[in-house]
């Protein structure tokens, strides 16, 4: 059957990145229960067990499964109905001298599960460097646009200005939330070691004759082969799903940022103000040719909001575990792992892509602002107007009027706002028009949104970024690919 005859998933086939897919792909997860079947046999050796050096030489040998073995393991679990014991089987015929002691005291989940938490982590390492990068891009893009007035919206309706870089920092800051929590999981993150069947050692107990030290040592030699600063003390034959819930709800919670910001970038992009970049040979429409559709913040909400409906399945799994442990785990975290690591990457390629090379049009922006500057000016022409000696309550009902007025031709006749027209053309505001331009001034509505913007990366970004900086995990001078 030709690969074009079966179902494949997109997340794999066109929107994430070569290292997650090979994170979770069938290569790295069987070589890595081999990985995991040495360190097991080192450690055991190590302690006193009876492994030849010629077992250990063996099995670091053939650690990396290779293509033709995939087969065998295939009509081994046919027989078995065992995945685990059809991998130990493949695995012994490559390493003979291993045969009997691979997998020595452990349980499947020996394997399964301690390579969930390796994958887990490894996933982690590869996204939190990606997101350093889009906060560091789009700190610059902030930067760069920190004193440019725009139109702020409460409501979806106009409010007072802010600046484009300002909007930004509001995106920054949700994305530092989320790399606090992928942190906070990843650092979280414990082994789940050499338990036995249950959790409670027995088996290992078993084999080291009673001696409980060297049943600890067992568990803390394979841990730190593994990289891990502990292991659980306590676990059932399964870690603990509460983990993998942790996890995913950090990873759900930066999809909803992922389609927070999607969502903002095509409203601006609507509005003309704003665009993510466009390729020179892009099509935007079939059939519309003039069209730039926002297609790149369009999938990014569509992979953001898979992102967070993900950690249900977690949450829903680890309820139902009882006791010990029931196997109705297996089908769902084989997908819903995965699947969240793969849909966060795609997000942060994205994110990446957009944050470096978002297009901001300041005409537009000006325009806009200026077709509603003459309404958000009023308070400052009623203060103007009171200081000049005029009581408030007249100047307010003057402007009043005059705001219905100018308010009616833009509603109801689609003119353009001739507020300040209007008041050029009164009387009663002869001692302000000289002064009209300067309370006009559109940086004169965007408060301390420039030294915010100053503040926050040197207080907030900075820190935060530090260790990616120092370990030199950022790569802001590289242009992202267009093509996403």
């Amino acid at each position: 059957m030709s690969p074009n005859d079966v179902y494949q998933d997109p997340l794999n086939s066109r929107y994430a990145s070569t290292e997650m897919k090979y994170l979770f792909s069938p290569r790295n997860r069987f070589s890595t229960w081999r990985q995991l079947w040495v360190w097991l046999a080192e450690s055991e050796k190590e302690l006193g067990l009876d492994i030849s050096d010629e077992a250990i030489q063996q099995m670091k040998a053939h650690q990396v499964i290779q293509d033709e073995e995939f087969a065998v393991a295939a009509e081994e679990e046919k027989i078995r109905r065992h995945d685990v014991m059809a991998h130990v089987h493949t695995f012994g015929l490559k390493a003979p001298a291993a045969a009997g002691i691979i997998h020595w005291g452990a349980t499947s989940c020996y394997c399964t599960d301690n390579a969930d938490l390796i994958f887990l982590r490894d996933g982690l390492d590869i996204l939190l460097p990606k997101l350093a990068t889009v906060i560091e891009k789009l700190s610059s893009f902030a930067k760069e646009h920190k004193d440019l007035a725009c139109l702020a919206y409460t409501h979806l309706q106009p409010a007072q200005l802010t600046t484009v870089g300002k909007r930004a920092c509001l995106w920054i800051q949700d994305l530092l939330m989320d790399l606090r929590n992928l942190e906070r999981a990843r650092d979280d993150l414990r082994f789940r070691g050499v338990k036995g069947t249950t959790g409670t050692q027995a088996s290992f107990l078993q084999i080291f004759a009673g001696d409980h030290s060297k049943v600890e040592a067992l568990d803390e030699l394979v841990t730190k082969k593994a990289d891990f600063k502990s292991a659980f003390i306590i676990s059932s034959q399964t870690y603990t799903r509460k983990i993998d819930g942790d996890v995913l709800q950090a990873l759900g919670s930066f999809g909803a940022t992922c389609e927070r910001i999607g969502q903002d970038i095509r409203h601006l992009a609507a509005f003309k103000e704003l665009e993510e970049p466009f390729e020179s040979m892009q099509i935007g429409s079939s059939a519309m040719a003039y069209k730039r559709n926002p297609m790149r913040s369009e999938r990014l909400c569509s992979l953001g909001r898979k992102l967070q409906n993900l950690p249900k399945d977690a949450m829903d799994t680890y309820a139902a575990q009882w006791f010990e442990r029931t196997l109705d785990d297996s089908a769902i975290r084989r997908i819903c792992i995965p699947q969240s690591y793969l849909c966060a990457d795609a997000s942060l390629i994205l994110l990446n892509n957009i944050s470096s090379g978002m297009v901001v049009y300041p005409a537009v922006i000006k325009k806009r602002v200026e077709a509603e500057l003459p309404f958000m000016a009023t308070e400052n022409i009623i203060m103007a107007l009171v200081a000049k000696g005029v009581s408030r309550q007249r100047a307010h009902e003057a402007v009043r009027v005059l705001s219905h007025e100018a308010g009616r031709e833009v509603k109801q006749f689609g003119r353009d706002n001739d507020l300040i027209d209007r008041i050029r053309g009164k009387e009663f505001f002869e001692s302000i028009v000289p002064d009209l331009e300067k309370l006009m001034d559109p940086q004169t509505f965007i408060g301390r949104a420039p030294e915010q913007v100053t503040s926050f990366y040197e207080k907030d970004v900075t820190p935060a970024l530090k260790k990616y900086f120092d370990a030199k995990l950022i790569k802001s001078g590289e242009a992202a690919e267009l093509h996403v």
